[in-house]
């Protein structure tokens, strides 16, 4: 994805740009992340670690494909209000907000590719999952669903 933007009662605050975007980041440190729905289905993914503000900032800008089982999770620094944009994202993606015990807590389903409108997550985010657009409704996962991996140290069950 595009940007963040983190949203408090106190602020709202974009990170600066180093240098404006203009081409894809090269693929970022992966860790496999395991949704696992109320029925036991579980569904892996591999996913790059967006840690750094830039990573971040940069997030799948300018990326023409990503496979469906590929994804990259923003992992903040403390949970937060976190909202979400496709400037410069060229292909719909599923953003899932993720919960500090680990659960689903909403789902925008094929966010618009290169839109400056902001997708948020209804409320504190431990983290942000970027799918392929489409995928979520695909595999049956749904807000309440258990999310799994290292790259989670808080709820990487």
């Amino acid at each position: 994805m595009v940007s963040w933007v983190l949203t408090t009662s106190l602020a709202s605050a974009q990170p600066p740009a180093e240098k404006p975007v203009s081409a894809a980041q090269a693929e970022l440190e992966r860790a496999p992340l395991t949704i696992t729905g109320k029925d036991g289905t579980k569904h892996v993914f591999s996913v790059e670690l967006a840690k750094t503000p830039r990573q971040q900032e940069v997030g799948e800008m300018f990326r023409t494909t990503l496979p469906a089982d590929r994804g990259m999770l923003f992992l903040w620094a403390q949970p937060q209000n976190t909202e979400m944009w496709m400037r410069n994202t060229l292909v719909p993606l599923d953003i899932v907000f993720i919960d500090e015990q680990g659960r689903v807590q909403a789902i925008a389903e094929n966010a618009v590719p290169r839109s400056d409108a902001h997708v948020g997550g209804h409320g504190d985010a431990a983290a942000t999952l970027e799918l392929q657009g489409g995928v979520t409704e695909k595999l049956g996962i749904v807000v309440g669903d258990q999310v799994a991996s290292p790259a989670l140290p808080s709820h990487g069950h």
